[in-house]
């Protein structure tokens, strides 16, 4: 993670600062965030993932930061011996590899197919990678014979 000041503010005796914060993830996912950091908190102004986080990680973010953001300020802070042990954290849940994997892309596929949507996006949303990555995972289902060929052959 890397944490690099934006600006700073100082009114009376109360100082406000802006951090630029940039996680890049094992997986290649990436957040790029503007923290502010006041008054003992840490509050998030503007937010960028690739992937998109799910709303259940955008709502840990700000506990992913906190600490080196307050190192970085130079104020103490507690550490969470629970979170510690959790080990490192991925951007997106953990995928499937393999038949399990294709298996779960082919029952997204249809169940957005059968509910009217996009069953592309479905997959990109269930999975977390890119359109392309997707279709490439789509197509990997297809092949396992999980899912009908996509043009009959003559």
């Amino acid at each position: 993670m890397s944490v690099w000041p934006a600006w700073e503010l100082r009114e009376d005796d109360v100082t406000t600062a802006w951090f630029n914060v940039r996680l890049v993830f094992s997986d290649g996912a990436r957040v790029d965030a503007l923290a502010v950091v006041g008054q003992g908190g840490v509050a998030l102004e503007d937010v960028r993932a690739m992937p998109a986080l799910l709303l259940d990680d955008l709502g840990t973010l700000a506990d992913w930061i906190e600490g080196p953001l307050f190192e970085a300020c130079g104020m103490p802070h507690e550490t969470d011996p629970e979170a510690e042990a959790g080990g490192p954290r991925r951007a997106r849940p953990a995928w499937p590899r393999g038949l399990e994997g294709r298996w779960l892309v082919a029952q997204e596929y249809r169940a957005a197919q059968e509910g009217g949507a996009d069953p592309v996006l479905a997959v990109m949303c269930a999975t977390g990678h890119s359109r392309r990555k997707s279709l490439r995972l789509i197509s990997q289902a297809r092949d396992a014979g999980f899912l009908t060929p996509r043009h009959a052959r003559r």
